[in-house]
């Protein structure tokens, strides 16, 4: 069974379906719902990085206005620790005992019958401390540190060799530093007991997965959980994780006997929810003089926090970016008394590739080539990892139409020599993988008598678009009008789904849709099949297709018959089936998988006296398979390529080297892009659908970031003669 395949509503560019309740502000965000007889949660937090607490002080505030209780680690109840995930282990569990980890650690959580009387209370509970000397130094020698914690390091031939009787070679250093995710929305946390059951609103990319860690964290069924999150504001990956103050939340509402709500301010954004780690890489390369690579070694050190397991393998990209025979590398982590890092927008592609590309850059120069032309000749046509051809990839057209909607042509390969007045102008690029990532999920398609349609799931649309492109999706599969299907997520008691993260959901949830569109199809098919009064009785399901609410005999649109008729006359007011999604296996399917590609071109200007950097134009051609909505696409690359361009120039969580605390916590202080940082940014999109699904879609949340920052950082090699191998470039690196 299949559906018409001239259909218009994918790929097109769809305005999103959630649009008016986000304009018109009635779009519930967790920090915005409320119950009857709900208190309010505050915390506590620790004034040093590293020791233990030698007394709490909670009188003052116990003894304060509206105050209904002061926890901490002395009469706090002991929780259970939330599942592994693909991401690594869950944070540690809140106030265990009264070691200190980092500054900012909770310490204590205060609930009262106002937030404005908890406020004020947790700044009267006062710590003892035994303080000791914080770690905080990637590269203290005291740091333990983890070699290859993932199982991602790899080797293929003998780098170490190869590098040795290589032609041209390169040695270089990068470093990135400690950026914070600083979503728009103030994370929040509602938690409301009834019994055993228990009920959470909360900011969340990954509601089945809250649900599975408040469940052990608690000792009860996840059946007794419910997780509500319908819109997110905002997380680029700190959502992603159960953090300590939404354990908190829950612990009090159950020990006050009351719902309790807490949002975080935005200082305690920076210490509460993540944090992309720093991270220092040495990058090694061999080629020949005409520009053939022969030898990559790239090795990193990130940092991660005393008691946490962050995945970031840095350095796994490199081993297949590139057609290259021999390549080592290698993740290292550092265990400081920082806050835990997580996974920001394009985690750890973001620092490797900035790293990679970079290097290719400085290799281009020293062997007097064309960066582009460096990039073609080295494309892996298959994968170098096992010699199987990609599932879907069009780098090298994304080089050619880059190259030529930006006019790389024009530029004059010598650096300085391009000049505007008192700007001294640069062009720059890097290419742009984000890996394949997906997990197994699950949907549900329900058509009523009225012919609409109703498609659910426990996902989360964190602004990616979600609810629009899975409407058009299922609209697409059962033959209806946009306006006659509603997507409903955010909810764990709907299907399991995945994370919304790593650019995997739209193709893991699109393929569960899929799944269950076409099973429910089915299902009205062999309905009609076997009903003597149905036109279609008789006739395959195999041999059905269906336009217009309509199933029909595949090129018979005018022998068929309506989905109400089919419920009408079996007497049903709806009919629904489950779909579900597994992650394609590359030997079973004699493929690799693909992922997203793209080429970055970017040109920049610089103060010639005073340094200042402005980028003026980026082009950004993407390879991201099947493109389900162009708009919303287009909206994922911008905004990708604003966080790049943050990361660039802009973003540098700053801490105290001697205390750990982080010295520029709040929007005033943190800087990221704005308008007048951000030029017109060119989109386009290229490639054929992926062929290892069944929706052919890749995702491009990720790859909109990953290669900007290079891309700036070649321009402003190319615009200077300056080389800057540390993130964010700032003025004074270049006077």
């Amino acid at each position: 069974m299949s559906t018409v395949e001239s259909r218009t509503r994918i790929g097109a560019g769809v305005n999103r379906v959630d649009g008016p309740r986000k304009v018109t502000g009635t779009a519930p965000y967790p920090m915005d719902f409320s119950v009857p007889g709900q208190a309010y949660g505050a915390l506590v937090q620790s004034t040093v990085a590293a020791g233990r607490i030698v007394r709490m002080h909670t009188e003052a505030a116990e003894a304060a206005p509206g105050v209904i209780t002061v926890l901490t680690h002395e009469n706090a109840p002991k929780v259970g620790t939330g599942p592994a995930t693909v991401l690594g282990a869950s944070p540690p569990s809140p106030l265990r005992d009264d070691r200190i980890l980092h500054h900012g650690q909770h310490i204590a959580f205060v609930v009262a019958d106002t937030p404005e009387q908890a406020t004020a209370a947790a700044r009267l509970v006062r710590a003892d401390y035994e303080a000791t000397e914080p770690l905080l130094d990637l590269q203290d020698p005291r740091a333990e540190q983890l070699v290859d914690p993932w199982g991602t390091d790899t080797s293929r031939g003998d780098a170490a060799a190869a590098l040795k009787s290589a032609e041209v070679t390169l040695q270089a250093t990068y470093t990135t530093a400690d950026n914070t995710n600083n979503p728009l929305g103030l994370f929040a946390t509602l938690a409301a007991w009834e019994g055993d059951a228990l009920t959470v609103h909360d900011t969340s990319q990954w509601p089945s997965m809250v649900r599975t860690t408040l469940a052990m964290a608690f000792g009860i069924p996840e059946s007794s959980v419910r997780v509500l999150v319908p819109y997110v504001g905002g997380g680029f990956g700190a959502g992603l994780r159960v953090w300590p103050h939404v354990i908190l939340t829950a612990m009090a509402a159950r020990m006050v006997n009351r719902p309790v709500k807490l949002v975080l301010t935005r200082p305690q954004m920076f210490t509460s929810i993540g944090h992309r780690p720093s991270g220092v890489q040495w990058l090694s390369v061999g080629a020949t003089r005409d520009g053939e690579l022969v030898a990559l070694d790239h090795r990193s050190l990130s940092s991660l926090s005393m008691e946490d397991n962050d995945y970031e393998p840095f350095t796994w990209a490199t081993s297949f970016a590139y057609r290259c025979p021999d390549v080592t590398t290698q993740d290292r982590q550092a265990r400081l008394n920082i806050a835990v890092p997580t996974s920001m927008r394009a985690p750890a592609e973001a620092q490797g590739n900035f790293a990679l590309e970079s290097a290719l850059d400085e290799l281009a120069c020293n062997l007097r080539m064309d960066p582009l032309e460096l990039r073609r000749r080295n494309h892996a046509d298959v994968d170098p990892r096992n010699g199987l051809p990609w599932s879907g990839k069009a780098l090298l057209e994304c080089y050619e139409v880059g190259a030529r909607r930006f006019g790389w042509s024009e530029r004059n390969p010598e650096p300085r020599s391009m000049r505007d007045g008192n700007w001294l102008v640069g062009y720059g690029m890097a290419g742009a993988l984000f890996p394949y990532f997906a997990q197994p999920c699950a949907a549900q398609a329900t058509v009523r008598r009225d012919g609409s349609a109703v498609v659910r799931s426990a996902a989360t649309d964190i602004g990616t678009g979600t609810y629009t492109v899975m409407a058009q999706l299922a609209a697409e599969e059962l033959g209806l009008s946009l306006d006659q299907v509603r997507f409903d997520l955010g909810d764990s008691d709907m299907p399991h789904s995945m994370m919304a993260g790593g650019s995997g959901l739209t193709g893991a949830l699109g393929n569960a849709v899929h799944d269950a569109c076409r099973r429910l199809l089915r299902q009205f098919a062999e309905l009609a099949r076997d009903d003597a009064d149905s036109p279609l009785r008789g006739f395959s399901p195999d041999d059905m297709e269906c336009t217009d609410g309509r199933i029909h005999p595949t090129g018979r649109p005018d022998l068929g018959e309506p989905y109400a008729d089919i419920l009408a006359r079996h007497e049903l007011t709806e009919l629904t089936a489950n779909g579900n999604s597994t992650p394609p296996v590359p030997t079973e399917l004699g493929m690799s998988l693909a992922g997203a590609y793209g080429a970055k071109f970017v040109e920049v200007r610089v103060d010639a006296d005073l340094g200042l950097i402005r980028v003026t134009r980026v082009v950004s051609v993407i390879d991201g398979g099947r493109i389900l909505n162009e708009k919303t696409a287009r909206s994922q690359i911008i905004g990708g390529t604003v966080g790049g361009i943050g990361m660039a120039l802009l973003e540098d969580t700053a801490t105290d080297p001697r205390t750990g605390r982080i010295a520029n916590g709040t929007f005033a202080d943190y800087l990221v892009a704005v308008n007048s940082d951000i030029p017109d940014l060119d989109v386009v999109f290229v490639g054929e659908p992926d062929r290892a699904t069944a929706t052919g879609t890749k995702g491009v949340g990720e790859v909109g970031l990953v290669g900007i920052a290079a891309a700036i950082a070649n321009a402003v090699h190319h615009a200077t003669g300056k080389r800057i191998r540390d993130l964010p470039i700032t003025l004074d690196a270049l006077l």
